[in-house]
């Protein structure tokens, strides 16, 4: 056996880009991926709706790692030693450019995800990489200075360093081989996920969107604004993931069972809205009101927040009552749904969880408890909000895993 032999486990983002980085500063070193399912980057692949949103353009370090629920202040070292631009820069050095779209997400110019796994995975092989598909690793133990292997095809193997890079600990189970080094796991809860409200009205506007609605939840500190769609099960849309990541341990305590509410119209105040609806008493008193929106509501969506306020289809502006006015006003500023339920977000399905950020060395990526282990991407403790942000955390951990991995390859082979 190679005195320099390192096992990654886990072939997705953080995985790979650790083993090139590794690879490519310690060519003598002998770098395999293990990976349990049959395909290696499997989440890059389905990421983005199969474009793959390989980053975020937030060039300043402090501020992007405000956008990470769990991990905030231990990202911050990191960040200013791989961030977006290096990240754009790595994937420009080998031939793809990557765009950025009005709310700051970005993709390669080619819009498709197999363009980011093609360039890994040639990366890879031209850095040496062995890749290991199919193949998972069951368990392991530290003997000595070395970490001896068991494989799920009952293969045994022996390595001087090992990186886990396995994922989102979705369940317990999923993070037991760091438990078993040694490491103690922050309970898993999901995050990024869709909302189930069972009102028949909002249902019947399944696909109506809004620019930017304001939601929050009573009591929870939780209020985001953004972008909001109606589904046929209730409610998403950026402004909702984002709620759900930040609220991730909150919401599971809640048992997904909580009082939404949603401000469709955030740059008026009441009184401005107040304002506008008693011009058009004036300006339209003939008008039916579920037939003049307010600006910038759909005519759809305007209909129904009229209806369901309890004002009659037939209402003219000018019959409409000031009782019926402030039961507008409120519906459409502060619209109460009863949340019964989640669904999670199948382009990101990010956990909220992992291996606790005190027990790992942000210098290196190395294990406080268990000297020659490393972690990268989503089995730590770390998640940010939807676009782009979780695979920037994964290129940066994964690089400053690779190059620690490297530095010692090389100590190693000179011993």
């Amino acid at each position: 056996m190679s005195s320099s032999r390192i096992i990654i486990v886990g072939g997705g983002a953080a995985g790979f880009f650790a083993a090139i980085a590794c690879a490519e500063a310690a060519p003598k070193s002998e770098v395999v991926i293990f990976e349990k399912s049959v395909q290696f980057l499997s989440k890059v692949r389905i990421s983005g709706g199969g474009r793959c949103n390989v980053t975020h353009a937030c060039f300043e370090p402090r501020e992007l790692t405000k956008r990470y629920p769990r991990g905030e202040r231990a990202l911050i070292a990191p960040f200013h030693r791989f961030q977006t631009s290096d990240t754009v820069a790595w994937f420009e050095s080998r031939g793809v450019k990557l765009k950025t779209e009005s709310d700051g997400r970005m993709f390669p110019t080619t819009d498709s995800s197999q363009t980011i796994i093609e360039c890994l995975t040639r990366a890879a092989r031209e850095a040496g990489v062995q890749l290991r598909n199919n193949c998972g690793v069951e368990s392991v133990i530290k003997v000595g200075e070395q970490f001896h292997l068991t494989l799920s095809n009952g293969e045994s193997l022996v390595c001087d360093q090992l990186l886990l890079a396995t994922g989102g600990c979705r369940t317990a189970a999923l993070g037991q081989l760091a438990i078993s080094l040694g490491h103690t796991l922050e309970a898993p809860v999901p995050s990024l996920f869709t909302f189930h409200v069972e009102a028949e009205w909002l249902r019947a506007l399944a696909g109506v969107s809004v620019e930017s609605a304001e939601v929050s939840v009573p009591g929870a500190g939780l209020r985001e604004r953004g972008p909001l769609l109606v589904t046929h099960w209730g409610l998403s849309g950026p402004s909702i993931l984002r709620l759900s990541a930040w609220g991730a341990r909150a919401l599971h305590e809640r048992n997904y069972q909580f009082t939404l509410h949603v401000n469709w119209l955030p740059h008026l105040n009441a009184e401005t809205l107040g304002s506008q609806l008693d011009s058009r008493r004036k300006a339209q008193p003939a008008k039916l009101i579920i037939n003049a929106p307010v600006a910038p509501l759909s005519a759809r969506l305007w209909e129904a927040l009229v209806l369901a306020s309890g004002i009659p289809r037939d209402t003219r502006w000018s019959a409409l009552s000031r009782t019926a006015q402030h039961e507008l006003t409120q519906q459409l500023l502060r619209s109460e749904f009863h949340v019964t339920g989640k669904s999670l977000n199948k382009d990101e399905f990010v956990t909220c969880g992992g291996v606790r950020l005190n027990e790992v060395d942000f210098k290196t990526m190395e294990s406080r408890r268990c000297a020659g282990l490393y972690f990268a991407g989503e089995v730590l403790d770390i998640d940010g909000i939807t676009g782009g942000f979780n695979f920037q955390s994964a290129w940066t951990t994964g690089w400053i895993a690779g190059g620690a991995l490297a530095e010692k390859a090389v100590a190693i082979a000179k011993d």
